[in-house]
């Protein structure tokens, strides 16, 4: 039972980090999607559109990691090679994006809610994949 609501809150934070590329790679031109990020104007949207794509790219990798460590774990039994590596790459993507949450923490106050936003279903997955 652990197991499948680890595997739902892995699977909400790959979500999650797959919205979070189409608004970082696909959708950042657009003033709703920057704003939400705390850019101020079309000018430093601009000048950040380039980093903002490159960004968005390392979310949909965190992501595609836990879908394919989901998939594997999934795939065998928990002590099988494809359960064990399955479980790896759950929490190496998860936990990546937990440390990224807490790396955005570190950038002032007003990155607390997007960190909260960014890093608790990841955290949730990652605490109860330990005892999966």
């Amino acid at each position: 039972m652990i197991a499948i609501i680890a595997t739902v809150f892995a699977a909400l934070a790959a979500l999650l980090h797959v919205y979070i590329f189409v608004m970082e790679s696909i959708q950042w031109a657009q003033p709703r999607v920057w704003r939400r990020f705390g850019v101020t104007d079309q000018a430093s949207a601009d000048i950040t559109k380039p980093m903002a794509y490159n960004q968005g790219f390392y979310n949909l990798f965190l992501a595609i990691g836990a879908v394919i460590g989901l998939a594997l774990f999934w795939a065998g039994d928990p002590g099988s090679t494809a359960g064990v590596a399955g479980r790896t790459l759950v929490l190496f993507s998860i936990g990546s994006m937990v440390a990224a949450a807490l790396v955005l923490t570190t950038s002032g106050a007003k990155y607390l809610r997007p960190a909260l936003i960014q890093g608790t279903l990841p955290l949730i997955g990652f605490v109860l994949f330990l005892f999966a």
